[in-house]
């Protein structure tokens, strides 16, 4: 038993590492497709991301060499480099407007919160795996969401609105692997669904319900479940004055979303032209290099956070389908390696890597056909964009890494 399980494990590595070149490949060639115009060779963004993914696959290799016993002791100290990194910027001059990227000299800057995504998951996961036997009670999940808001919070003032909501996403999938019970982890969610239900009668009123429900199966006390209604409802009654506290750009992304026609030229544009774009393309698409919304450059930043779009253009939904298939089978191996761990570290981690790239695709996805307002998040191993792809493919190292017991 013990050599069929390491058989597994070896096969569901390649499969991971087979999966995730094939979908670095589809975006070469994409890249390719909408880089042979640029004249500047810097400037050209498969030049750049080829020039890229050599230290990137190095990253890979490394870290699957690293001892998994060296990754949990250096967790926490990663995790306060990881704090430290994403201050970093603001000691720098802007680049475009944001404190995104760290210039360190070179010709190119360095988006740093990308990197302490991966040093959140790794100090969540030592946390949780170090207290098994306490996650049952409530106040046992606090600090967990506190270890992902420090950074969060630093990233959402750079600003980065996208990025500091991934980093928070791995906490709940990551709670709930580790043993907390779900009505506690509905406690903490409860409030922001509560604010998005207050936008319509009809919403507020099923999610009020749906909330005395979960109260009266949960069997809690009277006085807490009076305060967990009450407090929801009140909650919701505040929804428009939070709403004016979003910026006026942040309220634009929302209202389009809902009207693209409001604004057309202005916050919808990306929108409507990525729509376009993929509408365009049909079942086969119009060919690679082909793509007229692409290349008489109607659709907007297309090397990266738009880069599906350039795929449903010109090589259509089959080609957009068999993306979304192959990161699908990939995040399901992850998980099965997760699953099939024997050790719980590792198994937590896993869990936090596979929820950041699930997360990077339904948002960039949702994002490109507006199901969900533009955040500016890119598609992994596809969107063009070094501080991404070399931190994605740390991701896949570590993944390979933890998915393999024999090494330690």
């Amino acid at each position: 038993m013990p050599r069929l399980a390491n058989f597994k494990s070896k096969g569901t590595q390649w499969r991971i590492l087979l999966l995730s070149v094939v979908i670095t490949l589809i975006g070469l060639i994409t890249l390719n497709g909408i880089s042979y115009n640029e004249e500047f060779v810097f400037n050209n963004p498969f030049f750049k991301q080829t020039l890229f993914l050599i230290p990137s696959l190095i990253c890979c290799i490394v870290v699957t060499f690293i001892p998994r016993f060296i990754i949990h002791k250096y967790s926490y100290i990663l995790y306060s480099l990881g704090i430290i990194i994403v201050f970093l910027p603001f000691l720098t001059k802007t680049h475009v407007g944001t404190h995104r990227w760290l210039d360190v000299g070179l010709p190119f800057a360095i988006q740093t919160s990308e990197f302490t995504k991966i040093f959140i998951i790794i100090a969540l996961a030592r946390y949780l795996s170090d207290r098994t036997l306490v996650m049952r009670k409530f106040k046992s999940i606090l600090l967990p969401f506190l270890l992902a808001i420090i950074p969060s919070i630093i990233v959402l003032k750079q600003p980065d609105l996208g990025t500091s909501i991934i980093m928070m996403i791995p906490v709940l999938p990551m709670l709930y692997w580790s043993g907390a019970r779900p009505f506690h982890l509905f406690l903490v969610i409860a409030p922001f669904l509560s604010v998005i239900a207050a936008f319509n009668t009809i919403l507020f009123t099923l999610w009020a319900i749906l909330i005395g429900l979960v109260i009266f199966l949960s069997r809690s006390n009277i006085l807490g479940s009076v305060l967990l209604f009450f407090g929801n409802l009140f909650l919701g009654l505040l929804t428009r004055p939070l709403w004016d506290t979003l910026k006026p750009y942040q309220q634009n992304r929302v209202l389009t979303l809902l009207d693209p026609d409001k604004d057309p030229l202005g916050a919808a544009y990306q929108i409507i032209q990525s729509k376009t774009a993929i509408g365009s393309g049909g079942v086969f698409g119009k060919g690679w290099g082909e793509g007229t919304q692409t290349h008489l450059k109607f659709l907007p930043v297309q090397e990266s956070d738009f880069i599906l779009s350039v795929i449903g253009e010109e090589f259509g939904f089959i080609a957009i389908s068999f993306i979304l298939l192959c990161f699908a089978a990939l995040i399901h191996q992850v998980i099965n390696s997760a699953y099939i761990s024997k050790d719980r570290f590792s198994s937590l981690a896993l869990i936090g890597l596979s929820t950041v790239l699930m997360s990077h695709v339904f948002v960039n996805t949702a994002m490109t056909v507006g199901l969900i307002p533009v955040k500016g998040l890119p598609f992994p191993f596809i969107s063009a964009g070094g501080s991404f792809l070399i931190a994605t493919f740390t991701m896949i190292g570590l993944i390979l890494r933890l998915s393999n017991d024999e090494l330690d």
